[in-house]
């Protein structure tokens, strides 16, 4: 028995599904591509500036003490995908996986320059010779092309589009560092590889959603599914014909041919599908030329194919996952709408908390300013109400900050004793913008304990 796994090389079918998996594959690839180019209030608009670090995205700017958004982001992509799971299956993998994506892409290219499948089987078969060398230099120059793109398309994301291609250089990666030269040779290399020669290996062996899958299924569940009651037993006739004793499968073995992973659909489910459709369309190609209805191969659930009843489209499970989508939407908007344009956070001196010369206390602190507006801004401080004997001294009395510059201002408060309170005063200091848009304000306490 040869265990050897060979290399897939499937047939291109077309039809109803394959259209809209090209619609969205290449909607989104095409999507990935433009982003870095978009440009917000004069700035990208989607920069993931890791160096500094701020993600600047649409306007808004999430500096490391604002990620705990991004974990609200991924929960609900996570909580979305285990939804569309329980309720169409592997439909993810098939229709929108970059994985899929670049796999489907660099398929296509071998077809382009050395043929169909038969032909492409044949070309892996042959031996080596001058036309086989130039046909695969072709098609590595190709994936290579579309590979150093994709490198440059993520690298663009981080140190941004106008550092990495106008930095001043007649030829733009002579101003590139040396960092950014490794990742762009590793980020090529890796997609090379990865949609190359990987390929459903790596949708079979290493992603960890087929693995996981079958546990979120259940009776209710969309797959891609064959009708076995129908088309079996099955086996070759002419055209137009049904011999008696047979099902509707004419055994052409379409189905595998188009399959992307190399499976046979008509085994039953399998960890290696990734609901493509691929097969349904092929299938229906060929049931409409020998005359039988479509549908043999089809999308359906378990409750219907097996036990003939109506699929329940609202379950318990859908109700679990939208309630808890629902509260993790509300408490990112929460978030998101909640981020203050300016932030004020006050660290007392803990080495000395307070200092009594010539009848005066002083309290020393400082005042973590950052300004989270997209636009320059200067900011002023004073200390909030009644505190008889006490002034606030900063160190400048006006502080200019660029957009989203954060600062640390030293501060002192003089008490005069005679006057205060002894102990623990609790006092609030604002932070305030001299066009009057933006304020904050923090509490921390004056500490006065005179010796004895």
């Amino acid at each position: 028995m040869d265990a050897t796994k060979h290399r897939v090389h499937p047939r291109f079918a077309k039809g109803k599904y394959q259209t809209i998996r090209l619609i969205s594959m290449y909607a989104i690839f095409v999507g990935f591509l433009v982003a870095p180019w978009l440009r917000w209030d004069g700035r990208q608009a989607i920069l993931l500036d890791v160096i500094e670090p701020k993600f600047y995205i649409f306007g808004a700017t999430f500096m490391p003490q604002d990620f705990y958004f991004f974990a609200f982001i991924f929960i609900i992509a996570a909580m979305l995908l285990f939804m569309v799971t329980v309720y169409a299956g592997r439909v993810w993998c098939g229709y929108a996986c970059p994985q899929t994506i670049y796999v489907h892409l660099y398929q296509h290219i071998e077809k382009w320059i050395i043929g169909e499948r038969n032909q492409r089987i044949k070309f892996d078969q042959a031996p080596w010779h001058l036309k086989k060398i130039l046909k695969t230099l072709a098609v590595h120059l190709t994936w290579g092309i579309i590979s150093a793109i994709t490198a440059l398309t993520f690298i663009a994301f981080i140190v941004g589009v106008d550092a990495l291609f106008f930095n001043g250089h007649s030829l733009f990666f002579m101003g590139w560092g040396k960092m950014t030269w490794v990742f762009f040779l590793l980020i090529t290399f890796v997609t090379q590889t990865n949609a190359g020669y990987m390929r459903e290996h790596m949708c079979v062996h290493l992603c960890p959603y087929g693995r996981f899958q079958s546990v979120m299924f259940d009776k209710d569940t969309l797959l891609v599914s064959y009708d076995y009651e129908r088309g079996e037993p099955r086996g070759a006739r002419k055209k137009g014909t049904h011999p008696e004793g047979y099902g509707d499968c004419v055994d052409c073995s379409m189905c595998v041919q188009v399959c992307p992973t190399g499976i046979d659909i008509r085994d039953g489910l399998q960890v290696e599908c990734i609901q493509c459709a691929a097969c349904i369309d092929a299938c229906n190609e060929i049931m409409d030329k020998v005359g039988y209805p479509r549908g043999l191969i089809r999308y359906t659930t378990e409750r219907q194919m097996v036990e003939k009843q109506k699929t329940k489209i609202i379950s318990p499970r859908i109700f679990a996952y939208t309630f808890v989508l629902v509260a993790l939407f509300t408490a990112a908007t929460l978030v998101a709408t909640g981020r203050a344009p300016l932030e004020l956070e006050i660290r007392h001196d803990r080495k000395e908390l307070s200092t009594v010369r010539h009848e005066k206390v002083e309290n020393s602190y400082v005042l973590k300013i950052v300004n989270k507006t997209n636009e320059r801004q200067v900011y002023r401080v004073r200390l909030e109400g009644d505190h008889p004997g006490m002034t606030l001294r900063p160190r400048f009395d006006r502080l200019p900050l660029q957009a989203n510059e954060p600062y640390d201002l030293p501060v002192s408060i003089i008490g005069d004793v005679a006057v205060i309170k002894t102990g623990s005063t609790p006092i609030t200091i604002t932070v305030y913008s001299e066009d009057g848009k933006y304020s904050a304000s923090a509490e921390d306490n004056f500490i006065y304990e005179p010796k004895k």
